[in-house]
């Protein structure tokens, strides 16, 4: 009976350390799983952050006016131009 409870505790002792493992994880924080499909105003964009290069897309947040953040394909030519605008004003 003592052998049985010893390797239900020691079971029980593993699941609750890789539980904790998996929580500690150091992943992306920010990544786009879905693209906006559209264009956006680049009068509607405040700022933007490039995703991480561990994301599994390329991909731009673009943070609106009204805090809000999409995200969009980084290799589109008026993503990198509305880049290059808000670069330039932060000048």
């Amino acid at each position: 009976m003592k052998i049985t409870q010893f390797l239900l505790l020691c079971i029980l002792g593993a699941t609750l350390l890789s539980a904790v493992n998996c929580n500690n994880a150091n992943g992306p924080d920010n990544c786009c799983f879905k693209l906006y499909p559209g264009r956006i105003q680049a009068n509607f964009i405040k700022s933007y952050q490039l995703t991480d290069d561990r994301c599994p897309k390329s991909a731009v947040i673009f943070i609106t006016k009204k805090s809000r953040s999409v995200c969009v394909d980084a290799s589109a030519s008026w993503t990198q131009r509305i880049m290059k605008r808000l670069d330039q004003s932060s000048f």
